[in-house]
C-alpha cells in the first residue's frame, strides 16, 4: 500500500523542521516531522531498536531533509505532534479531551516511551479526567497506577454502575478491577444498611420495645422503617451518599412523615425522633464507610 507521504507533496511541521534532525517521521496525513534520531532512540524503546546508532563525530550526514527516507507511522497529526512534543521537552497545550489523552497513551505504550507515560500519569488526576472516573479507573488499573486507581474508584461513587450508559466502560475493565469496584459499591451499601439497623446507633427507631418517654405508650416505628428504606435506596442508587446530606432530603415524603411522627395519645403528642441527632448519626455512618478499592 502506498503511503500518503509518497502520493502527495509532503508538508513539514514547523515545530519539527530542525536542520539537526536526522530522522523524519510521516503521519497518516502526510505531514513530515524532522527530529534528531538520538531523541527518538533515548526516549523510546521502539525507535531504539528501529534506528541505527548515531555515527561518530565527523561522519554524520549533512543531507537535507528531503533526501531522508521518512518513517511512516500509523498516527494522525494531532497524536503524533503531541507525543513528539512530550519526548522533545517542548511546550504542550492543555489536553483537549480524554479521547486525545487515550490516543497518545496508546502510542506511548506502543513505542515504550516511559517519559510521556509518566507525564500522562501526572495529568490524569486533573478535574476534566476525574469527571470520567470509569475511564480513568480503567486506564489506572491497566497500567498499575495504584493511587490513581483508588482516587478514580472514589469518584465512581457518584455513579450507579448498573445503569446502561456505563456498560461499555465496565466491559472494558479487567475482571479483577471490575470485581474490586463492584465490591466497593456493594460494601458501602451493605455496611450502611447494617448501621441503619443497629439499635445502638438508632435506638429510638430500631428498639422493638420502645416506649414514649412522655407517657409510656408503645412507639409505632413504621415511619422510621419507611425513612430507613428510602435512605438505603438512595445510597444504593448513588453510593457517594451526598443525596442523604443535602436539602432535598427535607422534601422526601418519608422524611416528612418520620420527623412529624408523634405519640398517638392526644394528651401527649411527643415527637418520636430527634431530627438533628438522627441526621447527625446518618452522616457519621456515611463517614465511616469505605471510600476506595
Amino acid at each position: 500500500m502506498t503511503s500518503t507521504c509518497e502520493t502527495s507533496a509532503p508538508k513539514v511541521h514547523p515545530s519539527f523542521d530542525s536542520r539537526e534532525g536526522n530522522a523524519v517521521l510521516c503521519s497518516t496525513e502526510g505531514t513530515l516531522y524532522r527530529i534528531p534520531s538520538f531523541v527518538l532512540r533515548n526516549t523510546t524503546a521502539y525507535f531504539r531498536a528501529l534506528l541505527p546508532p548515531p555515527r561518530p563525530l565527523g561522519q554524520q550526514s549533512s543531507s537535507p531533509a528531503q533526501t531522508l527516507d521518512p518513517i511512516v507511522v500509523d498516527e494522525k497529526d494531532v497524536v503524533l505532534e503531541r507525543i513528539l512534543r512530550l519526548i522533545s521537552g517542548l511546550e504542550t497545550p492543555m489536553w483537549g479531551s480524554f479521547d486525545e489523552l487515550e490516543l497518545v497513551m496508546t502510542v506511548a505504550e506502543k513505542w515504550d516511551a516511559q517519559g510521556p507515560i509518566t507525564l500522562i500519569r501526572s495529568a490524569v488526576t486533573a478535574p476534566r479526567f476525574l469527571a470520567e472516573p470509569l475511564r480513568l479507573y480503567g486506564m489506572a488499573t491497566r497500567f498499575g497506577w495504584e493511587e490513581e486507581a483508588k482516587l478514580a474508584s472514589t469518584c465512581t461513587l457518584g455513579l450507579s454502575l448498573y445503569e446502561e450508559e456505563h456498560a461499555d466502560q465496565l466491559q472494558r475493565l479487567p475482571t479483577k478491577a471490575l470485581l474490586d469496584l463492584l465490591s466497593l459499591h456493594r460494601r458501602r451499601r451493605d455496611l450502611f444498611k447494617t448501621a441503619l439497623d443497629c439499635e445502638e446507633i438508632f435506638t429510638a427507631g430500631n428498639n422493638p420495645e420502645s416506649y414514649c418517654s412522655g407517657c409510656g405508650e408503645k412507639v409505632d416505628n413504621h415511619s422510621w422503617r419507611e425513612f430507613k428504606s428510602r435512605l438505603f435506596f438512595e445510597l444504593d442508587q448513588r453510593p457517594l451518599g451526598d443525596t442523604l446530606l443535602g436539602l432535598d432530603i427535607e422534601e422526601w415524603p418519608e422524611s416528612i412523615a418520620c420527623w412529624s411522627a408523634k405519640c398517638r395519645r392526644q394528651e401527649c403528642g411527643r415527637l418520636y425522633y430527634d431530627k438533628l441527632a438522627t441526621l447527625r448519626d446518618v452522616r457519621n455512618c456515611l463517614n465511616k464507610l469505605p471510600s476506595t478499592i
